[in-house]
């Protein structure tokens, strides 16, 4: 039995075709039972069966194999073995199994743990009392704690489901119930045999619950359900879910396959949702929003997250990867698509110029050494939870985004998806099968052209300069410790020349290239019509520019007289250049310059950018001196100053959704930088609110902005602004408003409070599922304590998260923020004998930030005249 120990993937002797699967849950022991019967084709000689299950008990004498050919009784397994380290079950016969389908079953249990993975417990109240439901999670590879099953994305199989559960609850599966029978307290519920599927795409959700209906234009069915009182919060999930699935018939050419589409929220949820085939399982705040006390953001959030796990019914369950490695053409697709379907039914939210965020991030963490390609080698199930990340969503997206605007929408989409998503349905692909489609329907080399973009980590920067009348580029690996990388791309360069009416396409695909600017685009630089260049038209491409000084000139006056769009003003010039400064391949003294062009700048995704550059520059000034932490502090204040100005503090009637945004993040900032009038007012807006909690002083979109000022003003001997800020966490039963409050305790600068929010953070009044959300804004002044606490509070904070991507979550949060190169070795130290693999990309990560960060502090320490230049800008 030992040759199956310790092997990436099971071995190909049994290929399942049915799991016929009967569960019985029982809520208060939080406990199940559970029996299946497999239908096997067997295809080689073995007397061996392997299949995975883990954290499960087996009734050894319930193992039998029936074959179907011959007139054969049931073989018995006489050895039935668990190997939990490798998560395989492993059935021995005492001779070789006939060719040919059987029948494989057995009789298990398990326990509803509370860890929000397999088959689990999440608990609710009603009527006032606590009560447990039972829900599952399998991706990516928790299946097996629920059934014994062949849990990889390339098994697929039909499932018949059938469930015994408490006759007052709701029991919800993939497909519709086709029988139920009461027999007292009990009822057997029997489903609809489903398609063909992954087995990490099963879902079952048991417990009391409301909803509300609707149907697409062609019939499906759709519910959101929701705890019992919270119906009217799913309305808006059911408006964008019912208008999404058509439209992605449309997009896709193909009709969604299901009879029904149930979306749910579930008060214990680790991830933000998962694309169960027919039942999505979403936390609350990306599934519900309350039309009183639900920001604009919030609003937003819900839709583009049932964007994405709507897509996901297309592109990951009907097609599906081959194996993990592959999870990013899931990913990347459904977050890309996302913004597509939210930008058909939500023009005025101008979306795609937020799509910025996405890339931006896929930049920061693909600009790591310690990043991985799209397409991961992942030879164990346990180094899957750690490739759900940036790279694999927002970089996925982002290169996606990079080809379709390459190749054409329309040849992007009707002569090439549709053909893929035909060609695999009910099946899997792998990332070069999507290649072939998009080559056949355009005619370009796409393999060649994206290889390097998904094989290989990282990312260039362009490096751009005019000499002669001619532009040169040169291509290099972008890293933000500043290092030389290797590595080459074939990149596909956009640029304009001084309007967007004048631009060209082409690919760089050596490390540099000489291109007359006369020949290329008509006109020469400095002749009246063509003031700047602009390289990357709208930020279409995954890559960053670094100009020389003539050219970021132009475009800095190019951002002062807005001739630029928003996405050019916020992409290349302005994130462009904080990674830049970040690499110490720019001064902070410049990046500061080119951020005071932006005082009169109103876009809400440019102003949002720069808000999130503000903190970091903030932070890390704070390790240069004080002096200048105060002064870049009062520089970030005076850029803000006339947007907050002009939307002011209260809503106007019929303002857009993007200035009901910006309002929150530009006075949150102004808050954290301690402007006193923004102080004054937002405090006095609390008070008003904890008068009165509907109170029209203090809508949703200002309550982070108000937190964060109570939280500043916090200390040791005058805890009753923290304190008030509990007892609201305490009273309001909407998850959104609890995740403000937890977002907003720990950026207190007194140390003390810090220490107090993050033992409430692990406390039973914070849903595991949340508690990271207590650390995300962690001061300056309370990092050591937050370290501190880290280390005193492992133990537990591994035993409880230990085995899933919350756990990386803390070690990211806590070590990232830091500054100096003790604290990266004294980091390493630590863990050396406490990291596991599970972990270990992450806290690789996190150790290069922080000497990212040390070396940066260095380098800023030896700019001559930042005080006095930051003083200048300021009064300017």
């Amino acid at each position: 039995m030992d040759q199956f120990k310790g092997q990436p993937r099971l071995p190909k002797f049994a290929v399942p075709k049915r799991y016929d699967l009967r569960l019985t849950p029982d809520l208060v022991a939080c406990t199940f039972t559970g029996t299946v019967a497999i239908d096997l084709d067997v295809v080689a000689d073995t007397r061996f069966i392997v299949l995975n299950a883990a954290d499960l008990s087996f009734n050894d004498a319930s193992v039998s194999f029936t074959p179907h050919a011959s007139s054969q009784q049931a073989l018995a397994a006489p050895k039935v073995s668990l190997f939990e380290e490798d998560e395989i079950l492993v059935l021995e016969f005492a001779e070789n199994l006939p060719h040919g389908v059987g029948v494989l079953q057995m009789a298990f249990s398990g326990i509803l743990s509370d860890k929000m993975k397999g088959f689990y417990k999440s608990t609710y109240e009603h009527n006032g009392e606590k009560k447990n439901m039972a829900v599952t999670q399998f991706e990516p590879a928790d299946a097996r704690r629920c059934f014994p099953c062949w849990d990889e994305p390339a098994c697929k199989a039909t499932f018949k489901i059938t469930l015994e559960v408490p006759s007052d609850l709701v029991a919800l599966s993939n497909m519709p119930v086709v029988d139920e029978k009461v027999n007292g307290n009990v009822k057997v519920v029997s489903y609809q045999e489903s398609l063909i599927m992954s087995t990490y795409l099963v879902a079952i959700v048991v417990g009391l619950f409301d909803y509300v209906e609707d149907h697409t234009s062609d019939g499906i069915k759709v519910r959101v359900y929701c705890q019992v009182g919270k119906a009217d919060q799913g309305k808006f999930a059911l408006h964008v879910g019912a208008k999404t699935l058509d439209l992605f018939k449309e997009y896709f050419a193909v009709p969604y396959p299901l009879p029904k589409i149930d979306m749910i929220a579930i008060p214990d949820f680790a991830a933000g949702a998962m694309e169960n085939y027919g039942l999505v399982t979403y936390r609350e705040t990306a599934l519900l929003y309350d039309e009183q006390h639900s920001a604009a953001s919030n609003k937003q959030r819900v839709a583009t997250v049932v964007a994405h796990e709507l897509a996901h019914q297309w592109f990951g369950n009907l097609v599906t990867m081959e194996w993990w490695t592959h999870l990013w053409l899931n990913e990347g697709f459904a977050t890309w698509v996302s913004y597509l379907a939210t930008d058909s039914l939500f023009p005025e939210w101008k979306i795609w110029t937020q799509f910025l965020d996405e890339s931006t991030e896929g930049l920061r963490l693909d600009g790591l050494e310690e990043s991985h390609p799209i397409e991961v080698e992942v030879n164990h199930a346990s180094e899957i939870d750690e490739i759900f990340d940036a790279i694999s969503y927002r970089k996925g997206a982002s290169v996606i985004r990079m080809l379709q605007s390459y190749l054409g929408a329309e040849v992007f989409q009707q002569k090439s998806l549709a053909a893929y998503v035909k060609r695999h349905a009910y099946s899997n692909a792998k990332t070069e099968d999507l290649w072939t489609a998009l080559e056949e329907g355009s005619g370009e080399p796409v393999n060649k052209l994206m290889s390097s973009w998904t094989k290989q980590m990282g990312y260039p920067v362009v490096s751009a300069k005019l000499k002669d009348g001619k532009l040169e580029l040169e291509q290099s690996r972008f890293l933000s410790s500043g290092s030389p990388g290797e590595g080459q791309w074939i990149v596909p360069v956009t640029l304009c020349c001084g309007s967007y009416d004048v631009r060209k396409n082409f690919l760089l695909e050596s490390k540099s290239g000489a291109y007359d600017i006369k020949e290329l685009l008509g006109c020469s630089v400095g002749d009246g019509t063509c003031s700047w260049i602009k390289i990357n038209v709208d930020q279409a491409g995954f890559y960053r520019v670094k100009y020389d000084d003539s050219l970021a000139a132009g475009l800095r006056k190019a951002t002062e007289s807005q001739s630029l769009t928003a996405i050019d003003r916020y992409g290349s010039i302005l994130d462009d250049s904080f990674a830049l400064c970040m690499a110490r391949q720019q001064s902070l003294a410049s990046l500061l310059t080119l951020i005071s062009a932006y005082k009169k700048e109103l876009d809400y995704t440019v102003l949002s950018n720069l808000i999130v550059i503000s903190y970091k520059v903030v932070k890390i000034a704070a390790d240069v001196s004080l002096e200048l932490t105060s002064g870049i502090k009062q520089f970030f204040i005076g850029v803000f100053q006339l947007a907050a100005g002009r939307l002011g503090w209260d809503p106007k009637q019929g303002e857009s959704h993007l200035d009901a945004m910006l309002r929150g993040e530009v006075l949150t900032a102004l808050a954290a930088f301690g402007h006193d009038e923004t102080l004054k007012e937002a405090i006095r807006r609390f008070d008003a609110f904890l008068a009165d909690r509907n109170t029209s002083l203090l809508p949703p979109d200002l309550r982070r902005a108000a937190y964060v000022a109570v939280m500043q003003r916090a200390n040791k001997s005058d805890k009753s602004g923290y304190e008030s800020l509990l007892r609201v966490y305490r009273e309001t039963n909407l998850s959104q408003e609890k995740t403000r409050i937890l977002g907003s305790l720990a950026c207190c600068p007194d140390p003390s409070i810090v220490q107090d929010v993050l033992n409430f953070v692990l406390s039973d009044e914070v849903r595991n599922q949340d508690a990271v959300y207590g650390l995300s804004g962690v001061s300056w002044e309370g990092r050591e304590v937050a370290w501190k606490w880290l280390q005193e509070k492992w133990e537990y904070i591994e035993k409880t998260w230990g085995s899933g991507f919350l756990l990386t979550r803390f070690i990211s949060a806590v070590v990232s923020p830091f500054a100096s190169f003790e604290k990266a070795k004294e980091v390493q130290e630590y863990f050396i004998t406490r990291s596991k693999p599970s972990m270990a990309r992450t806290l690789k990560q996190s150790i290069e930030k922080v000497h990212i960060n040390a070396n940066w502090v260095e380098s800023i320490k030896k700019e001559d005249n930042l005080t006095h230049l930051v003083a200048q800008l300021s009064s300017n």
